[in-house]
């Protein structure tokens, strides 16, 4: 699935992936490659890539390694997902 991780002041990251954890108002939610649509809000925690992903060099300094995941910390934001593309718009 395309992953674009869009900020009030550029976009940071827009390539293929096959998971996003992201952080809900409930908890934890993942993604999978052809989910069903969704709209939802998100709150103060991590997005979270397989450490597999190959992220851009653009986008590298956003990220942090935790265990096996890369990690980016958000306040919070919004997610869309619809035909296998996943925009998430963060502060």
């Amino acid at each position: 699935m395309h992953l674009e991780i869009v900020t009030p002041e550029q976009i940071l990251m827009s390539q293929e992936v096959d998971a996003v954890t992201l952080p809900g108002k409930t908890g934890e939610f993942q993604i999978l490659n052809h989910h069903a649509p969704i709209v939802s809000t998100l709150d103060k925690g991590l997005i979270k890539l397989d450490k597999t992903v190959n992220i851009k060099d653009k986008a590298k300094s956003f990220f942090k390694e935790t265990n096996d995941k890369l990690t980016f910390n958000i306040k919070g934001g919004v997610v869309e997902c619809k035909d296998n593309k996943v925009i998430v718009l963060v502060d």
